[in-house]
């Protein structure tokens, strides 16, 4: 049976900046959260706002080892990005990034492809 990886502590700092975080949602944010609280999607648990190693998860689903990102304009072209995906991967997440106006003005889209990327199989 593999080992669980060795649970490292929060930082309190970065804890109480996710809880500030929750209590002042973007708009995107608040609609994702919207779909996905209280099992109402696919029946999956996902939390909002979740620390994780030195990172704050948008969205996370454990179960599914799935992080779903949603980014404004500053995250155009960032490589702070692409290292964050890359630790995240690393862990065993997958991490589907959508744009704000996209969860706001075409959430049956961003939906069907979160549904499609929980149905891929890793090779």
């Amino acid at each position: 049976m593999p080992q669980r990886p060795r649970h490292v502590s929060t930082p309190a700092k970065l804890r109480a900046f996710a809880k500030t975080m929750r209590h002042a949602p973007t708009d995107a944010e608040s609609a994702m959260w919207k779909l996905l609280r209280d099992r109402r999607f696919a029946q999956l648990k996902f939390r909002r706002q979740v620390p994780f190693q030195n990172y704050i998860l948008d969205f996370v689903c454990f179960e599914q080892r799935l992080v779903i990102e949603i980014d404004g304009s500053q995250h155009a072209e960032q490589t702070r990005d692409q290292i964050r995906d890359a630790t995240l991967l690393a862990a065993g997440f997958r991490v589907p990034r959508y744009w704000n106006n996209d969860v706001l003005q075409r959430r049956t889209a961003v939906l069907e492809d979160i549904l499609a990327k929980l149905s891929e199989t890793d090779e």
